[in-house]
């Protein structure tokens, strides 16, 4: 049997929204050294040994929108996510990334949703060899209710001038290109879901799981796994990049901190129990400018075992969160493709091992749960594949 695949000649095209920001520049600068030194960049991605008969080759390309004015190298430089010594090495793909402006936001959102839709075709022409994915990094704006995202989503709310991502989003889907959304921001509108499956285009969401959630993960399903009972779970996040800035608006961090403090409750299969038996839990996020970019981490954990006796562990992540984040990026993008040649349309919450509130009925939970999931997935998706290549 015969596997459908992409041509050798074919790349993946990234189109970011968010392009010059600290997780956007990284992903840049990754795909950069990608189409340099292939192997340097594969083997810190999950999906490394993945698809191998279908995605015959890992080039990739990157192009976006982004208000920041200054050049792609110079907010990259601005951002001090990477060493100058390792920007220098990637200038010259760095450089040939095409960024621009977005649409004003004070214009009518349907002639928003027109201009990203003309810039994405224009894009499309300029890598007619590239197959796209679109990639929500914008900045964290808070919650936004089932109502508004309604409305939005009917091109007529005020909302779009602070809420410009389901914007991206539709023009994306109605231009057939898959979505992925890793910001915290809620972009399901109902009405939208049935866009995506209506148009045949892949979703995957929300709020990328990097560092401290996913180590909160795997230990929340190895407690749940020995029957240990968890009474408390206290985090700490100090971050002193323009995404900790952000996140001390009390309004713009309720969206990334409910579904930071969500990922417990679900895991250990408490949410629907009463406050004073479930696990005391607190996420807290502090703007602290000398760490940048370079993310510390503190969670205190408490739980007790045989006839009830407390114990407890700490842990203290270093860790730097672009270079977590860019990874899963381009992970994503990766699966994103071949879900849509495979045939997969709407929300896939078997991707759930890479966000904190994936998007879907019935997402994996556990670690175990969730590993297991995208096993499934890249089995179910060869089969198509091997259908589709008859």
């Amino acid at each position: 049997m015969k596997i459908a695949h992409i041509s050798k000649k074919l790349s993946i095209l990234l189109m970011v929204a968010g392009a010059k920001g600290a997780v956007g520049s990284t992903v840049g600068a990754a795909v950069a050294a990608i189409n340099k030194d292939p192997d340097a960049i594969l083997s810190c991605l999950t999906t490394c040994r993945r698809f191998s008969s279908f995605l015959s080759s890992p080039e990739m390309q990157m192009v976006g929108w982004d208000t920041n004015v200054k050049s792609l190298g110079a907010a990259m430089e601005e951002n001090g996510v990477l060493p100058d010594s390792l920007r220098k090495e990637h200038m010259e793909g760095i450089e040939k990334i095409i960024i621009r402006k977005p649409p004003s936001s004070m214009s009518d959102p349907k002639n928003q949703i027109k201009k990203l839709k003309e810039d994405m075709a224009e894009f499309g022409k300029a890598y007619p060899e590239s197959y796209p994915v679109f990639i929500n990094l914008l900045p964290a704006v808070g919650r936004i209710g089932r109502k508004n995202l309604n409305d939005l989503f009917q091109a007529n709310s005020k909302t779009a001038k602070f809420f410009p991502d389901l914007l991206y989003a539709i023009a994306a889907v109605e231009s057939g290109i898959p979505v992925i959304n890793f910001t915290p921001n809620k972009i399901e509108a109902p009405a939208f879901l049935l866009a995506t499956q209506r148009e045949h285009v892949p979703i995957a969401g929300r709020d990328g799981k990097t560092g401290q959630t996913y180590l909160k993960v795997v230990l929340a399903s190895a407690l749940k796994e020995r029957q240990f009972h968890v009474s408390g779970w206290y985090s700490l996040n100090l971050l002193g990049n323009a995404d900790g800035k952000n996140l001390m608006d009390p309004e713009k961090a309720s969206g990334k901190l409910a579904n930071k403090t969500a990922v417990l409750d679900e895991i250990l299969g408490t949410s629907g129990q009463k406050k004073s038996v479930r696990p005391f839990h607190k996420v807290h996020i502090d703007y602290y400018p000398p760490r940048g970019d370079a993310k510390e981490a503190w969670d205190v954990i408490d739980f007790s075992g045989l006839f009830g006796l407390p114990m407890s562990i700490r842990i203290n992540l270093l860790g730097r969160d672009s270079i977590l984040a860019a990874p899963l990026v381009l992970d994503l993008a990766r699966w994103m493709v071949v879900l849509k040649a495979a045939g997969f349309s709407g929300p896939v919450p078997q991707l759930g091992f890479y966000f904190k509130m994936p998007v879907g009925k019935n997402p994996p939970l556990t670690f175990q749960e969730q590993a297991a999931a995208l096993d499934r997935l890249e089995k179910d998706c060869m089969k198509r594949l091997m259908l589709k290549g008859k």
